[in-house]
């Protein structure tokens, strides 16, 4: 007898309701396909995570995400002082220190405040609650598009209404700033545990700022850097800061400018973007942005360049970071995920780290369904979830502070959207039916985003294998309380034996089951 959607529903609420009232709530799941599946959430019930309370040490514990249908579920073991199995060793040495992590988050733009907004007010806490409290995966880090982006009902800026107003008289935020997207955050930021550091982009500039004197479209800034046009642009990114700061909002980063390259390559003609070479953002960064903020009383607000594809490292990186006067300005790169299969993180990131490793890179843009020819949503996908552990688990190892993903929600149809250039998302809206869906791309970052937090350091984590080959993708850290972590992600369609050893504590014993991650934690050091 097959249980029905509804029945499975059912099930789950009285396992729940038949549970301690403040026990972890499991996934209600629904099945969208053959192997696809979603967890509901509306205004009664999601699925949460109890508080993080590590065991004793010498125990582990351990979260299972998978194909089958585990969600971050929770199990303790214990270390075994000697090894029991050949095969496949992780090493864990918290002695060998690589980067600190920043941390891992969203993108909060029109289209995700739209969405949220067009659930029930219970509904809208339960998501919100889902991304950013300690019974969900807390996030730390929140992208914000200055003005529109392409996920916008419409194109706009904060200075429509006036010509050549350099001195910016008429600026103002818009509406969607201020019934949507500042209302929100300070929601968010009243369920946060743990401190949101907020990035901002812009995508287009003031039309009478522009050469083809329309807010949409692929046009650069009038003039050349240290010109009025100029001024007034790095002015404007200033204007936010203090319109936000009376919000009491304040932000951790700016990026000079989305996507200066790339988005010119998108087919969509009214694509709203500003051009710049490297040559072009280094000379506006120089004689406009950089000293416009450091003269600002926003100094404290970190610079960074590129926002853009990692295959432009390290080349970017040479032009702007490699100017000695650009340098004092900026703190670090931002990378966009596209297109990163063309070329390895070796040659890009690395070799920018290496030449530049006081400057931080960080992921500021990544998502599933940009691609022409693939469902812009594909419901209940485990292989979208896979290329985000892949992604990230591969950019750590590489040096990456932190990992952005794109909009928060999305609806059905991946949008709005008004370029319609729809693409998925972690958690889509079904205002219909007042309940969103949490796909398996919400669970492979709720693997890294919940367990290791913004202060912790990227450790070394060596393979040995008798056969030669090491068949996880791995990563491990030390948090800033002395726990361990480590990350596993099996792609491969069949099971995995390991072991990971801890001088200091053991061995754990485990397999990796076919299409599953897992995170590992176990208390190492006094905070």
């Amino acid at each position: 007898m097959r249980i029905t959607d509804t029945g499975l529903c059912l099930l789950f609420l009285l396992l729940w309701m038949a549970a301690d009232a403040t026990a972890r709530r499991p996934c209600i799941p629904k099945f969208v396909g053959p192997d696809a599946m979603v967890c509901v959430c509306n205004a009664t019930y999601c699925d949460t995570l109890d508080p993080l309370v590590l065991p004793p040490k010498g125990s582990f514990l351990k979260y299972v995400s998978s194909k089958v249908g585990q969600r971050l579920e929770r199990s303790e073991g214990k270390f075994w002082p000697n090894r029991r199995s050949s095969g496949l060793l992780y090493t864990y040495n918290p002695f060998v220190h690589y980067q600190q992590i920043k941390g891992f988050g969203g993108s909060h733009t029109d289209a995700a405040a739209m969405n949220i907004m067009q659930l029930s007010p219970a509904a809208q806490d339960q998501l919100l609650r889902a991304y950013f409290s300690e019974e969900g995966i807390e996030y730390n880090l929140l992208r914000w598009p200055i003005a529109c982006s392409d996920f916008s009902t419409h194109p706009y800026t904060y200075d429509d209404d006036c010509l050549y107003d350099y001195q910016l008289k008429c600026f103002s935020l818009a509406q969607e700033d201020l019934k949507l997207r500042i209302p929100l955050l300070h929601r968010i930021t009243a369920l946060s545990k743990r401190p949101l550091s907020l990035i901002a982009s812009p995508w287009t500039a003031p039309a009478w700022l522009r050469t083809n004197n329309d807010v949409i479209g692929k046009a650069k800034l009038k003039g050349e850097a240290g010109d009025r046009y100029h001024k007034t642009w790095a002015l404007y990114f200033i204007r936010f800061l203090d319109e936000y700061a009376r919000h009491n909002i304040t932000f951790w980063a700016i990026t000079a400018q989305n996507e200066p390259v790339f988005s010119v390559c998108i087919s969509q003609e009214n694509f709203p973007t500003t051009r710049f070479s490297p040559e072009e953002q280094r000379d506006f960064i120089i004689k406009d942005l950089g000293p416009a903020l450091a003269a600002s009383s926003h100094k404290n607000v970190r610079l960074i360049t590129l926002d853009d594809l990692r295959i432009n490292l390290p080349n970017w990186a040479k032009v702007v970071i490699g100017n000695s006067t650009a340098a004092q300005y900026v703190a670090g790169i931002g990378i966009h995920w596209y297109l990163d299969s063309v070329v390895p993180s070796g040659p890009t990131l690395e070799a920018t780290h290496f030449l530049y490793p006081n400057f931080f890179i960080i992921y500021t843009e990544s998502c599933n369904g940009f691609r022409s020819w693939e469902p812009k949503v594909d419901l209940g996908s485990w292989e979208r979830g896979v290329r985000y552990s892949r992604n990230i688990v591969t950019n750590l190892n590489s040096y990456v502070t932190g990992w952005i993903d794109w909009n928060l929600a999305l609806d059905m149809n991946g949008g709005p959207n008004w370029v319609e250039n729809f693409v998925d998302s972690p958690i889509i809206v079904n205002p219909l039916k007042d309940e969103f869906y949490k796909q398996p791309m919400f669970y492979h970052l709720a693997h890294f985003s919940k367990f290791v937090p913004e202060g912790s350091i990227r450790v070394d984590l060596t393979c040995n294998s008798l056969l030669g080959q090491c068949q996880l993708s791995i990563v491990g850290f030390l948090r800033p309380d002395g726990v361990a972590v480590v990350v596993a992600h099996n792609e491969h369609s069949w099971d995995v034996p390991f072991s990971i050893s801890d001088d200091q504590i053991g061995c754990i014993e485990a397999v990796a089951r076919a299409e599953s991650i897992q995170t590992f934690l176990w208390k190492r050091f006094c905070a």
